[in-house]
């Protein structure tokens, strides 16, 4: 794979408790430079990651309901508002764990569904392009039945994407879910793996089963396996 095209599968991420607002401005230098797909980071962060990567080809994606989608509807809709509002391109939003182990599919579904009614309109009130989706299914605590059904409503909720993982779980992304993953939704639904994926291999692998996108926090040591550099310990500063 050429290095170009990997950059651009990469969301490069800063999703750690103690991330500061320095190590967000690291993040985006590091992403401008090798020209990745986005910057994941908290809501808290969006404004600052705009400012920053306002002129560049690097969006800015925000993590909503992070980690376990456990808030009400209205919360997360507020939330997905106020990020778009903010200058958030793309949202990575949790879907309720709690409510589809419970087997209260049809709330799963119509939360996804009621975010993705609240980005399209914010996007088109404040003259933004469209803003993707992505809903992260956090596949370590679900059987593969579940994942199957996960995709569903993924996909009936109007979501762009379903995402493996948050990176925060007992287990992150593997090959057999994202093979799992791309077969259960249509071609237009994209499949983001994240957690776990540190090296260029386990990027490589990933693409290979089918993933469009790469959450990850080593997005510098990659690239620079990719490209052949010797590591320097140059890496974002945390995240999945």
């Amino acid at each position: 794979m050429h290095a170009e095209e990997l950059a651009k599968t990469i969301d490069h991420t800063l999703l750690r408790a103690d991330g500061t607002a320095k190590d967000v401005e690291r993040l985006c230098r590091e992403a401008v430079r090798y020209h990745f797909a986005a910057v994941c980071t908290f809501p808290y962060f969006v404004p600052l990651s705009h400012e920053l990567l306002k002129s560049t080809d690097v969006k800015v994606c925000a993590a909503v309901a992070f980690p376990f989608g456990a808030e009400s509807a209205r919360t997360k809709v507020v939330a997905a508002e106020e990020a778009v509002r903010r200058g958030a391109d793309e949202l990575d939003v949790v879907m309720n764990l709690p409510a589809m182990l419970s087997g209260d599919f049809g709330r799963v579904r119509d939360e996804l569904a009621s975010v993705v009614r609240a980005v399209r309109m914010a996007a088109v009130n404040s003259g933004k392009g469209p803003v993707i989706v992505k809903a992260i299914i956090e596949t370590c605590y679900l059987s593969n039945k579940m994942k199957k059904l996960a995709c569903t409503i993924v996909e009936q909720a109007g979501c762009d994407f379903v995402k493996t993982s948050t990176g925060l779980g007992p287990g992150g992304a593997t090959v057999h879910d994202v093979e799992l993953l791309r077969d259960c939704v249509d071609a237009h639904v994209g499949v983001k793996a994240s957690g776990g994926i540190r090296t260029y291999r386990d990027a490589a692998l990933m693409i290979n089963a089918g993933a469009a996108r790469i959450g990850t926090s080593a997005g510098v040591a990659i690239m620079k396996e990719c490209l052949g550099e010797a590591a320097d310990g140059a890496g974002s500063p945390g995240g999945r």
